[in-house]
């Protein structure tokens, strides 16, 4: 009889334990977050995009009750830091603060091969803030157009140099070129701050950069901006034309970042992280701290972000194909 009795009570402890294995998701979601959380950011630290990663990472913190780790994770163009979040669990404690727009929807048609698919190995969780590309010269040059840029360039050997850094600054300043008949040549760098240093040793003309990059040094009066890039013109930089208004009809292009995670997730994990993003973006001090850094906000549901990264790949295909750009 004794054994009876312990065969059935481990009968009952396997019974249990395969009742809590198939369990739907969401009951096994209920209690998240448990720990840690670890945001990926595949930027480098202090950038402009890094400082966004870090102020949402501190918000959800404070809304979830854990803490939110960033872990910088930048390199080959953000190739780095995505390529390990799309191979972390899917459990809702890595999360990936990208610059969806051009690492995920861009990027695909400037490499053959990337290690990683946006859409296969992602899922989309909120969209978060938007900042246009800005066109900068030396605040001390007489250039204060992009007309005047125009005319600047075409009376110099080979039409100048520009610098830009990531793939979506190349193509914005590719189309510049194609649009303007322009053969400018292109330097890249790695930083931001190698950028603006090489404009204002006076090595490149103009260079191609995030807004939110852009914005301190315009106010500091180190560089002007001739155009930004947007549909609109930026809330925190009203006085700077769109390159719409500068006489190049059809010119948008628009950087937006975003909240991803590893495809497979839980949606009960997905959805308590896009509310968490929509209370964010909802905040007063979010809208006040992302127009000191001319970013503005962006609001949606997973659904509207997923359609988003698809509008957004096709039109980085045509920009590709009309800029002449190869695929490396």
């Amino acid at each position: 009889m004794k054994s009876i009795a312990i065969d059935a009570s481990r009968t009952f402890a396997l019974v249990i334990c395969a009742c809590l294995l198939a369990a739907p998701p969401g009951a096994r979601s209920q209690d998240y977050p448990t720990r840690d959380i670890r945001a990926i950011s595949p930027v480098a630290a202090g950038s402009g995009g890094d400082i966004l990663v870090r102020y949402y990472s501190d918000k959800l913190s404070r809304l979830s009750g854990k803490p939110v780790i960033v872990d910088n994770r930048g390199g080959a163009q953000g190739v780095v830091g995505t390529e390990v979040a799309a191979h972390a669990k899917p459990d809702g404690y890595t999360l990936l603060f990208t610059p969806a727009s051009s690492m995920l929807a861009a990027q695909p048609h400037f490499f053959k091969k990337l290690p990683f698919d946006p859409f296969k190995d992602f899922t989309s969780v909120a969209p978060l803030a938007w900042l246009p590309f800005g066109i900068a010269v030396e605040a001390k040059s007489p250039i204060r157009s992009a007309a005047d840029l125009v005319a600047h360039l075409k009376k110099k050997t080979g039409d100048g140099i520009y610098g830009a850094g990531n793939n979506s600054g190349i193509g914005t300043a590719e189309l510049f070129k194609e649009m303007a008949g322009l053969r400018t040549l292109q330097v890249p760098y790695k930083t931001a701050a190698q950028g603006l240093a090489a404009l204002l040793d006076g090595q490149i003309d103009f260079l191609v950069w995030d807004a939110t990059f852009m914005s301190g040094h315009v106010r500091a009066g180190r560089i002007r901006l001739v155009a930004v890039t947007s549909a609109k013109r930026s809330g925190s930089l009203p006085e700077v034309p769109t390159m719409m208004e500068s006489g190049f009809p059809g010119f948008e292009i628009s950087s937006w970042w975003g909240l991803v995670v590893p495809a497979g997730t839980p949606r009960p994990i997905v959805d308590r992280l896009a509310a968490w993003m929509h209370e964010i973006s909802a905040m007063e001090e979010t809208r006040a701290f992302l127009a000191k850094v001319a970013t503005d906000v962006m609001d949606g549901t997973p659904e509207q972000m997923a359609v988003m990264l698809k509008q957004e790949y096709d039109r980085w295909g045509r920009i590709v194909k009309l800029a002449k750009i190869e695929p490396q």
